[in-house]
């Protein structure tokens, strides 16, 4: 009996011995591992603990914030509104900005202020009432930073934004905004020249954009510029709707505004209308079947246009350009405004019921 004690009693230990050699070889139980710290479950309140920071996107802020301005559109030595804008590019005379072609537009006079809170006069260079873009400069001495330009091209649905400007004035100079893309390549119907006249494709965030705000950056994670915000939706049942203009489509004229230029967009040949506009229609004398619910209508044609060269009349009904088809009359000039001057495209449109295609050379709009 004595002899199976012993026996048992030496087998206890050697176990007892092969565990706590284990224990010192392998990592200890019961501890679970954070951001690559071990933190054990028994830690005592008199222990150092793991502090983990968020610093949000403040280093992406800090890295664009001076770069950001307030635009400042004076009529007749009188204030006529503010709006937001960025410096993008600087040469060894002047600091180069761009805004919004609204905030700037019937200006007599435009002030920049800086985040140093000083303010100077600034002279307009170019821009485009459509495209929604101007570009201001300024002395190059007044210039804090550059902003750095970045792309949309890879955006996606989710992805994290934030904008800076300047919501109702100075008052609320440079405010940080942030949020996500809600959607990619959105087509917004505005009011240009006439009511709903113009098609934008653009950016829609969900982040806060204001009166004052138009013009601002649209930045990415990283503090890069990939849109030029502008406008929002406005309607009590609304919230979160707001919009940029990819910073792609800014950067293919921006060439041309400096330089005081405009950009030369086609004219097909022909006035026009929707096919729902009934009134205008049958003030035109214009008969349009009531099964045809999309397309624009000819009213008239220019001469010596290529509308009047291929034989379009007034009466007929176009249904598409280069295969897209044409909803309305904003969306025939979204369309149209595609392409360059001398391009040739196909048009289709409907006589008397039959479907017909024609190709059609742009002349050059002069209006």
């Amino acid at each position: 009996m004595k002899d199976k004690i012993k026996s048992f009693l030496m087998f206890f230990s050697s176990f007892l011995l092969g565990g706590l050699v284990m224990y010192t070889l392998v990592e200890k139980p019961f501890t679970k591992k954070v951001n690559n710290l071990s933190i054990d479950d028994n830690t005592s309140s008199s222990e150092t603990k793991v502090v983990v920071e968020n610093n949000g996107i403040s280093a992406a802020v800090e890295r664009v914030y001076d770069a950001v301005v307030m635009v400042s559109n004076y009529q007749n030595n009188k204030l006529a509104g503010t709006g937001s804008g960025f410096v993008y590019k600087t040469d060894k005379e002047y600091g180069y900005i761009m805004t919004n072609y609204h905030v700037v537009s019937n200006n007599t006079s435009l002030k920049i202020t800086f985040s140093n809170d000083k303010t100077v006069e600034a002279k307009m260079l170019g821009g485009d009432e459509y495209l929604d873009i101007a570009v201001v400069r300024v002395p190059v001495s007044n210039v804090i930073k550059k902003a750095q330009i970045g792309k949309s091209t890879s955006l996606k649905q989710g992805d994290m934004v934030f904008t800076i400007g300047s919501p109702v004035g100075k008052i609320y100079f440079n405010s940080v905004t942030s949020g996500i893309i809600s959607g990619l390549d959105r087509l917004v119907t505005v009011s240009v020249k006439s009511k709903n006249d113009w098609v934008m494709k653009v950016i829609q965030v969900d982040a806060a954009i204001n009166p004052g705000n138009s013009g601002g950056a649209l930045l990415n994670a990283n503090g890069e510029v990939i849109g030029v915000n502008s406008m929002k939706l406005v309607d009590s049942s609304i919230e979160g709707m707001g919009f940029a203009i990819k910073i792609e489509d800014v950067m293919n004229h921006i060439e041309t505004f400096e330089l005081g230029k405009k950009i030369e967009r086609p004219l097909l040949g022909i006035n026009y209308l929707d096919v729902t506009d009934v009134y205008s229609l049958y003030r035109q004398g214009i008969n349009v079947s009531s099964d045809i619910e999309e397309g624009i209508v000819v009213a008239s044609v220019i001469n010596g246009t290529g509308a009047s060269k291929v034989g379009l009349k007034k009466g007929d009904i176009i249904t598409k350009i280069n295969g897209e088809t044409v909803s309305s009359s904003a969306y025939l000039k979204y369309l149209l405004y595609k392409y360059n001057v001398g391009d040739k495209v196909k048009l289709t449109y409907s006589r008397d019921g039959r479907e017909k295609v024609v190709e059609v050379q742009l002349i050059k709009n002069s209006s």
